[in-house]
């Protein structure tokens, strides 16, 4: 009989300090770095939250929900159509957080899954709007723009709730295979123009050239005529006729087809 009663004593010994390390277990929760924890005080959401570090809580009456307030990334993948109503098929990065003091709103008003409810719906909203004021081809060419665009909108919507982009990243344009062959086509031929323009601006840059040198040359000349020309008096063309004769008179023809030689005769006259 003894050894029973002990056996039951100490196992309600042992039941009591299960419920009471139970209930000091309960009596805390620990708030991660970069979280917050919502109180929910037998399903009401408390105001306010709670702050990193370790914090005491109504045992089996109070839960504590944690909030990530870093910076999350979701990946979204939707289609919009462009001015044109070309159908773009994009994927975006999107960098967002969560407000500390508004995570206790967020939780009560939306839930947990605020990102599905919330965020992703936004993003597919504001990227038909602004994908709608570019044309397809535009929209490879301003990627930039269109997540400026996005993260502003984004913000315009998700502010006030306790929401914020910080980035918005396009990893991926897709358009359809009858677009991308336009595009190719419309780029050979512009390459083609472009060719043609600079072998022509090539043929008229070499003809410019060529009729510059000609030019040039010509003027060359006619200083150097002009120079020679100031430069020949009668005296010196006079000179320049002694250096040039051979000592040989000529001979000068008659009427009758005789030759008559000048120097001959002078030397007849002479021995005369």
């Amino acid at each position: 009989m003894k050894a029973k009663i002990n056996i039951k004593k100490l196992a309600i010994v042992f039941v009591i300090i299960l419920i009471i390390g139970v209930t000091a277990f309960n009596s805390f929760t620990v708030v991660e770095a970069g979280h917050t924890g919502v109180v929910v005080t037998m399903g009401s959401v408390n105001e306010g939250v709670l702050q990193e570090g370790m914090h005491g809580k109504i045992p089996f009456v109070q839960t504590v929900v944690k909030i990530d307030n870093r910076i999350r990334k979701l990946e979204v993948n939707t289609e919009a159509f462009s001015k044109d109503l070309q159908s773009v098929k994009t994927v975006l990065a999107i960098n967002y957080r969560v407000d500390t003091a508004k995570s206790y709103s967020i939780y009560k008003n939306i839930g947990a899954d605020y990102e599905d409810v919330l965020v992703v719906p936004a993003v597919n909203e504001v990227l038909k709007a602004i994908t709608a004021t570019y044309t397809a081809e535009q929209s490879v060419t301003n990627r930039a723009l269109i997540s400026d665009g996005l993260i502003e909108g984004l913000n315009e919507k998700l502010n006030d709730i306790g929401l914020y982009v910080t980035d918005v990243n396009i990893i991926d344009f897709d358009f359809s295979d009858a677009f991308i062959a336009a595009i190719e086509e419309k780029q050979v031929a512009q390459q083609k123009l472009l060719k043609a323009e600079t072998e022509k601006d090539t043929a008229i840059t070499n003809a410019k050239a060529e009729a510059e040198a000609i030019k040039i040359k010509a003027e060359a000349e006619a200083k150097a005529n002009s120079t020679i020309s100031k430069s020949l008096t009668p005296e010196v063309i006079e000179n320049k006729k002694i250096e040039k004769w051979n000592g040989i008179l000529p001979k000068v023809s008659g009427s009758s087809g005789t030759i008559i030689d000048i120097g001959a005769d002078e030397e007849t006259a002479d021995k005369q």
